[in-house]
């Protein structure tokens, strides 16, 4: 299984463990991260979700090929149901990140309530290179988090996030050497399990309240334009260049 879930002191880990693809995320693993939340939020042992990828890696975003194959279609897919069990899980979320998070390896750490990055770590959204759009409500939460015209910077020419800038605009809790981060997140799931779950839980629902409806939303009128992307001859030739191991070519589309 390429996501390893376990529970102990009351922190339930899921980890992307699929390196010899860049942790790149298949629909099965998308499942298999949504019900991993799933299952957290049902233990009445568990007070935290720590999300973790590989020393090296923390995601590609989506493994291509089986996403051609298995085209995110319909709010039922399995990346859709993941998106609905990390911004409806009640428990807080904290998120190790090392190493490259591309494409929703970023945008799932809008919806994260504690982020630890690597000080050497790269965040990109390359959606519109790939001939795509913004996905998991990023736009609406990233231009709130870097301002519109460096959100614009990193949705439309695909520029990576430095882990400074990151840092300044509160995407993340704090930038650490790549050897510190698992621990310091743990450290801080720790804190979170020795605290009242109750509080912890309406604490967490209130600082998410007032953007509930129009992250839903938004990530609704993403979906229906990134489905009709899918069939869009750039995206077709985006696709086709990435397979092919060439430049894509959109001078005539």
């Amino acid at each position: 299984m390429s996501i390893q879930s376990s529970s102990a002191d009351g922190v339930f880990t899921l980890e992307i463990a699929r390196p010899e693809k860049k942790n790149a995320l298949t629909a099965v693993m998308y499942q298999a991260l949504a019900d991993g939340l799933t299952a957290a939020q049902s233990d009445p042992s568990v007070r935290a979700v720590l999300l973790l990828g590989q020393p090296d890696i923390f995601t590609a975003g989506n493994d291509l090929e089986d996403f051609m194959l298995r085209p995110a279609q319909g709010t039922e897919a399995p990346v859709f149901n993941f998106m609905r069990a990390l911004i409806s899980c009640e428990l807080p979320v904290l998120a190790a990140v090392t190493g490259a998070a591309i494409g929703i390896g970023t945008t799932l750490l809008l919806h994260c309530d504690l982020v630890y990055l690597a000080d050497d770590a790269r965040l990109q959204m390359p959606f519109v290179n790939l001939g795509l759009v913004p996905e998991f409500a990023s736009s609406l939460l990233l231009p709130q988090r870097l301002g519109y015209a460096k959100a614009s910077e990193k949705l439309l020419l695909g520029d990576p996030i430095t882990p400074q800038e990151a840092l300044a605009s509160g995407l993340v809790s704090a930038v650490l050497p790549a050897a510190d981060v698992v621990a310091r997140a743990r450290k801080e799931a720790a804190r979170l399990v020795s605290l009242p779950r109750g509080a912890v839980r309406l604490s967490k629902q209130l600082l998410r309240a007032p953007l509930s409806a129009q992250v839903n939303e938004v990530i609704d009128r993403e979906r229906v334009v990134f489905e009709e992307r899918l069939r869009s001859p750039e995206a077709k030739e985006a696709f086709a260049a990435f397979f092919e191991r060439r430049k894509p070519d959109f001078s005539k589309l």
